[in-house]
């Protein structure tokens, strides 16, 4: 395993690596010098991403997915593992956009498995994507957030009633449509904030805010500090070489482990 997702594992050595047999989690790794063959191995990956302010994704998911062989596609995920072990060993030119882009493919794969999995009743983010209507609604939300999108008019380009759209919506992703579009436009906000150096009338614009003072307050409303003070901090978090998010009222910024 690796305490940064830039470094690299060596070549293995001969020692042995074995995880003990237990009913309780996480495994508990013994460590075993001596000759002999390894009877499994264990091949760790890493793959970050922003969870505040808004990350339906990561909320959707559990702590720990299971991805076990699938029918007719039970292979693929042993052959991004195995060419991402072989890409590490021999430390070719390229290396790390092959590895970032399989550990991107790995991921899209273990999801789509899990997806598959979840009983008709579930609910929750993902749910929401296997409901043509919602996924549709969504799909709209993401693609033209700036839009000025109305329940009324998401529900015609859904195909649903006004009622039934809300009422679905709210029941399988959480939240209210004009919520969430509220929260993904603050999501879009914040990486613009951190990434680029558009004033924020500018970014204000480009999420569908008329004025920079709504959008500061919309921000501040959500998020807890105003856009500037995110922009602030992010990037003395960037200075100083610390993965934390500016401070505010909501959760600490997570990463995912894969």
């Amino acid at each position: 395993m690796s305490s940064n997702p830039d470094l690299r594992a060596d070549p293995p050595p001969a020692d042995v690596l074995e995880i003990a047999s237990a009913s309780q989690k996480p495994f508990h790794l013994n460590y075993v010098s001596g000759e002999g063959s390894i009877s499994a191995g264990l091949v760790c990956g890493y793959l970050a991403c922003d969870a505040l302010p808004f990350n339906p994704l990561l909320e959707a998911l559990p702590p720990v997915i299971k991805a076990g062989d699938s029918k007719g596609d039970a292979g693929w995920l042993g052959q991004f593992i195995k060419l991402a072990v072989s890409e590490v060993a021999q430390k070719r030119a390229g290396s790390e956009t092959v590895l970032t882009k399989l550990s991107e493919l790995m991921f899209v794969d273990v999801l789509r498995r899990y997806v598959e999995s979840l009983p008709p009743q579930q609910t929750g983010w993902l749910a929401g994507l296997r409901d043509p209507h919602l996924s549709k609604a969504l799909a709209l939300i993401h693609d033209w957030p700036a839009h000025n999108w109305t329940i009324e008019s998401l529900a015609r380009e859904s195909a649903l009633s006004r009622t039934v759209l809300a009422e679905r919506f709210t029941r399988l992703i959480g939240i209210p449509p004009m919520h969430y579009l509220a929260k993904w436009r603050m999501q879009i906000a914040s990486e613009l904030l951190s990434t680029g150096n558009s004033n924020i009338a500018s970014i204000a614009a480009d999420i569908g805010y008329e004025s920079e003072a709504a959008f500061s307050r919309a921000f501040k409303k959500m998020i807890g500090v105003p856009p500037s003070a995110w922009r602030l901090g992010v990037r003395a978090a960037s200075g100083s070489g610390s993965d934390e998010a500016p401070e505010t009222e909501g959760e600490p910024r997570n990463e995912l482990i894969d």
